[in-house]
């Protein structure tokens, strides 16, 4: 039988790629989706064998993606593939359940193995990957449940950290300076107990903010 995978990524040629890839193997992509809000609504029509999601996509991104699948389909896989090595996508994607966490640098031969091992059930995450997580991974659970009396700005600043984006990313997107942005991330790192902005990411996820 053929691995039925559902592929989610905003870029057409990146698909094609992925449909080239996959002929002639035991792997059919049954479903192509160009944001997060179409990939869920598809895998759960569906129900693929794994699920193939981008990170940065537009409408609804790949992790959030990923957060509602395994909230609805805790038993269909999901592979993360982007051109991002960030360690914050990293963190919050062990977090949320991926299966693993390719880079789209990957060889052919790389991905068909990780999709075949994904949907077979196994864990593709390397211990290198996990190492580098590690620490953001282990931040003590019992801030979690504590309210952190985080600002109005400051919690918009840690949901745009917690996508990945960049301090003067996060300026551009909220209209604020650069050196205003840094101020709220070591107010946030300092209220919430943290010492990067990883692990901040991963608390945001585990508290629900994001």
């Amino acid at each position: 039988m053929s691995i039925r995978l559902l592929a989610a990524d905003d870029h057409a040629v990146v698909r094609a790629g992925l449909q080239s890839m996959v002929a002639g193997t035991d792997i059919e992509i049954v479903a192509e989706a160009s944001h997060g809000g179409e990939a869920f609504q598809l895998a759960v029509e569906l129900r693929p064998d794994l699920v193939l999601l981008d990170v940065r996509m537009p409408e609804v991104d790949g992790i959030t993606c990923l957060g509602r699948l395994r909230a609805e389909l805790p038993s269909v896989p999901v592979l993360m593939l982007s051109a991002y090595d960030n360690p914050t996508y990293l963190a919050r994607a062990v977090a949320l359940g991926a299966a693993g966490y390719l880079l789209k640098t990957s060889s052919k031969e790389e991905i068909l193995s990780a999709i075949r091992r994904a949907a077979a059930g196994e864990s593709i995450w390397t211990r290198e990957e996990l190492r580098r997580v590690t620490g953001a991974l282990s931040t003590p659970r019992v801030t979690i449940d504590l309210e952190v009396p985080l600002t109005q700005r400051e919690s918009e600043v840690l949901k745009q950290l917690a996508q990945g984006l960049s301090n003067k990313e996060i300026a551009l997107a909220l209209s604020i300076s650069y050196e205003t942005v840094k101020e709220h991330v070591q107010h946030i790192l300092r209220k919430v107990g943290v010492s990067d902005r990883t692990q901040a990411a991963v608390w945001a996820v585990r508290k629900g903010l994001v």
